[in-house]
């Protein structure tokens, strides 16, 4: 039997009551929204002129739970709940500026494992629409199914496995509210491809070329990393990378009309072998997160700077045209 959508959080009006709250809250007004994946949360403080939040303070926003913590529990009126983040998850929704454009970043996201809903997993997404985001750039941790990848480069997203999705668990199901987008959105144009290119130039600039890569992301519901089996199966559907996050978010992030752009950094390869003595574990990807969140943070903080620059020109050209005119 299918899971059953979430249908009594998550509404419209939730949504906007959260989204007019942190407007009243912040005079900051983003047009991008950053997911910060393990480990890659130091991409916040790059922000200037901070307003932050713990999602515990934010009006219906979930909150990332520790390892100790049972499933969540609605909580009384009136009454939250204290949780632990998830080890590499901060915890923080930060308003602020970076290179001259409004953002709104996640320090830390939210999970199936952790025992929410897919629905409640993606209501950020929704919340970043109502207060005006028109981007979303997501980042996580994964492991390389691809056997040409190695630990330390950085997959840009070019399309995704959505396995929980396509066996029912997806942020969809329910009742659609067209406020929000159409009933059957399209998919095969997920990652927004002038973006791509875009991460591809700056990459090259920066000399990221060596350790920049392209690949199809696989989401796994978690908490357990892939059996042997597992991983080859996911290899033979063509994936290039697996983990257990973004896939649902960018689905929503679309839905709602947003452009989407994600990255991979590859922190471990996947077991592909029974004789094989590596094991993936949480630490070594928290490590190499470590090692590499410079680069991916220049890479992001150039894109988004370069995106205003772009704006900027295609409003110089538009006034161009109407002065000739």
């Amino acid at each position: 039997m299918f899971p059953q959508a979430d249908q009594s959080s998550d509404t419209y009006e939730d949504c906007k009551a959260t989204a007019d709250w942190l407007l009243a809250q912040s005079a900051v007004r983003p047009s991008v929204g950053i997911v910060c994946g393990s480990g890659l949360g130091g991409l916040a403080a790059a922000l200037k002129d901070q307003v932050a939040f713990d999602y515990k303070d934010v009006p219906n926003f979930p909150q990332s739970t520790g390892e100790r913590r049972p499933r969540p529990r609605r909580p009384e009126p009136g009454r939250r709940l204290a949780l632990g983040a998830v080890h590499g998850h901060a915890g923080r929704l930060v308003f602020g500026t970076l290179r001259g454009r409004s953002c709104v970043c996640m320090q830390g996201r939210f999970h199936l494992y952790e025992g929410y809903s897919v629905q409640k997993v993606t209501l950020p997404m929704r919340i970043f629409k109502l207060l005006g985001v028109d981007t979303v750039i997501l980042t996580n941790a994964a492991g390389a199914l691809n056997q040409d990848f190695k630990v330390g480069d950085i997959m840009i997203l070019k399309d995704h496995i959505n396995l929980p999705g396509l066996s029912g668990n997806h942020p969809l199901v329910g009742l659609n509210d067209e406020r929000f987008g159409v009933r059957f959105p399209c998919m095969s144009d997920a990652y927004e491809r002038e973006l791509q290119q875009l991460a591809l130039d700056v990459g090259q600039e920066l000399g990221f070329g060596d350790f920049l890569k392209e690949g199809v992301y696989s989401v796994l519901g978690g908490p357990s990393f892939e059996t042997v089996a597992e991983s080859r199966m996911l290899a033979k559907l063509g994936a290039d990378a697996v983990g257990m996050s973004t896939v649902h978010e960018v689905t929503v992030a679309r839905h709602c009309g947003m452009r989407v752009f994600a990255l991979s950094l590859i922190t471990n390869r996947a077991v592909m072998d029974y004789d094989s003595p590596e094991k993936a574990n949480h630490e070594e990807v928290l490590v190499v997160a470590k090692q590499r969140a410079e680069q991916v943070e220049r890479l992001i903080c150039t894109m988004v700077a370069r995106m205003e620059r772009r704006h900027n020109n295609n409003d110089d050209d538009d006034h161009d045209d109407h002065h000739d005119d």
